[in-house]
Order: C-alpha cells, then structure tokens, then sequence
C-alpha cells in the first residue's frame, strides 16, 4: 500500500538550515532536506521511502564489493496481512481555528506505552530477503533490520490514510507493542524545498489529520507530529505560521481524541538550530504545552544523545507545560555525534546510536527512536531515501 513509509526524507532542508547556522542542522524529514530527516521522500509520487504499510516493488540496488561476514541472525519477519480499508472521516474533534488556551495545567496522559513495535515492511528488510548471500547481510540484519523503526505517512490521501495508519496499528496492538507513526503531509511543507508537498491546505489538512486519526484504535501509539514543521516555520509570513500554529494545535487535540491513550510530540528541532527559549516559544505558540505530551528532537540528524537530552530538558523548562511533558530522540545515526559543519549528506564516520527504547533511564527522556531509518540516504551515497546497503554497512560498523 502506498502512501506510508518508516522514514527516508532528502535532507535539503536540512542542508539550508546548517547553512545558515554555525553548525550542522539537518531537517527533520528525509525528503525535507531542511530540518530532521535525509534521504526520505522521493520514492513513489514524492512519498517516503521508509516503512509501508503494503508491498511494493524494492529498489534496485548496484553490486558492491564484498564484506567480511558478521556471525548470522535471525530471519526476516514474514510479510504482515493485508491492511484494513479506510471508514468514513469522524466528526471534526477540535475548533475551527485557533490554538487552545486553557487556564489549567493537566497532567500529562498515561499512554502505557509498552515494546517498541517493528513493522514488517521495509526497504531494508526487502533489501535483507533478497540478498541473503551477500556478506553485509547479517550485520545489517541484525543491527538494522532487526530494530523498530517509525512509519512515515507522507502522502496527502484523503480516506485511504485511515485504512493506512490501521494496518500498523492493528498490527502492533495484535502484538501487544507501541507503533511510532509520522504524519507529514502540512501544507507548504519544507519551505517548497526538496520535500516539499503535503495538503493543498490547512482546512484540507484538518480533515485529512481526522483520517489519519480514525486509524489510530485504541492502543498506545507514539505520533511524532510533522518533523520541521515549527522549527522551520520561519520561510512563512507572520499569519499563515500562526495559522500553521494552530493546526498544528488541533491536531493534537484530534489525535487525543482519537485516541486517549496516544503520546503526541511536537517538532522541538536539534541542539544545533535554535536556541531553547526560541523553540520553546514557537513550541507555545502550536499549543504543544496544552495538545501535546512534549517534543521530539534530532530527527534525520547526527547530533549526540546527550547534547539532545540536554537541549530538550532546556526546551521543555522553557515551555512550562504541565507536569509530566517528555522528550523523544532519533538516535538512527546519533552514535559518533554531529559532523563538520556543513556536512549534512550521508557524512562519512557516523555510526548508529542507541537502538530504539521507551526506557531510557533518563529524567524527561520518554523514548530513544529510530525515526529516520538508517542505509536510506540523503542523496549522496545513494539516490535521495533509497536504502543504500554499503551505507547501512558503515552505519552498523562505525
């Protein structure tokens, strides 16, 4: 089924973001080179190139030289049943405009998040069942395709995101673990950049997210809500952001709706963008404090866990949200910490980071995620979100 991917943006938003700073600030999605994410969306009709709820065909990859062989792992998991189709949009959860103003602080929802799920389709894993011999195969098996990663959900698709979203739900619930979904489909996505796309409109929007929404069940599920989608807010005129702002909000609101039990984090950026008060105060102004459950950071990006854990505590402070907001961390490719500056697309001496968990041992640090899935490239090592094995191999090596 088209229209989901785990995670493969371009990095070109991301790649204008380190320009203009001091140091490397690559964006959040794949395809949105401008904030978290490389290598992500250029697959099917500008989707992602991550994890998909339904087959497709695997990309075409060049022979390269031979690896010494790790010791073998386990098998790739079987293909999951066929997803659920869409149902009608619900009715609309949230107010037509404007960010929510509560007086009152609520304390945090209990998600009873359990095990990180992993979903059975990926470029990785299709690249792993059809090269068994070759020999990067078991480590990339086994440090790669064996860890949960997140499901992109790049396309504007109203009705058919429902049926979507619930073949990785439904399939996480069976399996009593927690799916890590990505809705990334706001209007003027990216800036108009290289991933740019989404809905034609925040009305348009709306309705999609209450689609996207109806998927949900009644599980916990962590949604990780439009990578750059605030931190790289600035291309736009003072109202259409606070109009983004406040989408943003109800969307929040939809999804809690939705689902009670759902975590909702908002775009927090990386320690190497903006400074905390600044984020935290568009953070504010998206009602991240009031329709969400705190901030992701680092998304497609390098920089190390603990300038991250650091860098959300700042956040989260200067937000001033209720008691019990957390952070989440894209640890993909975190592990040797951020590059030079300016080298944003597949640098070389990166290294995994820690693999995906809900436990963390770190105050305010909800989870460590693989949101960008690590192999699929910015553009440089390999088409723009295709996984690349000799990349994944540096990855798992370094």
């Amino acid at each position: 089924m088209s229209g989901v991917r785990e995670h493969g943006r371009t990095e070109v938003g991301r790649r204008r973001r380190a320009a203009g700073r001091h140091t490397m600030a690559a964006p959040a999605s794949a395809v949105v080179v401008a904030g978290a994410a490389t290598g992500v969306m250029t697959a099917e009709d500008g989707e992602r190139t991550t994890a998909r709820p339904g087959p497709t065909a695997s990309p075409v990859l060049e022979a390269l030289p031979a690896v010494p062989t790790p010791s073998e792992s386990a098998p790739a998991s079987a293909p999951p049943s066929a997803p659920a189709s869409a149902s009608p949009r619900p009715a609309r959860t949230g107010p037509a405009s404007g960010a929510p103003a509560p007086s009152a602080k609520p304390a945090r929802r209990a998600g009873g998040i359990t095990a990180l799920h992993r979903h059975p389709q990926s470029q990785v894993l299709d690249w792993v069942a059809a090269h068994r011999s070759d020999p990067r195969r078991p480590l990339i098996e086994s440090r790669i395709a064996s860890q949960p990663a997140a499901v992109w959900f790049p396309a504007y698709n109203p009705g058919a995101v429902t049926g979507q979203v619930r073949g990785v739900t439904a399939a996480a619930a069976a399996a009593g673990r927690t799916p890590v979904l990505v809705p990334y489909a706001i209007p003027d996505r990216d800036c108009g950049g290289a991933s740019g796309g989404g809905a034609p409109g925040l009305d348009a929007y709306d309705a999609w997210m209450e689609d996207f929404a109806a998927g949900l069940g009644s599980g916990p599920v962590i949604v990780i809500l439009e990578p750059d989608a605030i931190a790289l807010s600035d291309c736009l005129p003072a109202g259409q952001r606070a109009d983004r702002f406040a989408s943003l909000a109800r969307a929040g609101r939809t999804l809690h709706a939705a689902d009670p039990r759902a975590r909702v984090y908002f775009d927090g950026g990386h320690s190497g963008w903006h400074s905390a008060a600044r984020q935290a105060a568009a953070l504010r102004e998206a009602g991240a404090a009031t329709s969400g459950d705190g901030i992701f950071t680092n998304v497609s990006n390098f920089h190390s866990t603990a300038d991250e854990t650091a860098y959300a505590r700042r956040v989260l402070a200067a937000l001033d949200g209720p008691p019990g907001l957390g952070a989440v961390i894209d640890t993909s490719r975190n592990g040797n910490g951020a590059p030079k500056a300016g080298e944003w697309c597949d640098p070389d001496g990166r290294a995994l980071g820690r693999t995906p968990t809900t436990d963390t041992g770190a105050a305010g640090i909800d989870a460590y995620l693989w949101v960008k899935l690590p192999g699929e490239s910015d553009g440089c090592k390999g088409s723009a979100g295709s996984f690349t094995p000799g990349y994944a191999y540096e990855l798992a090596t370094g």
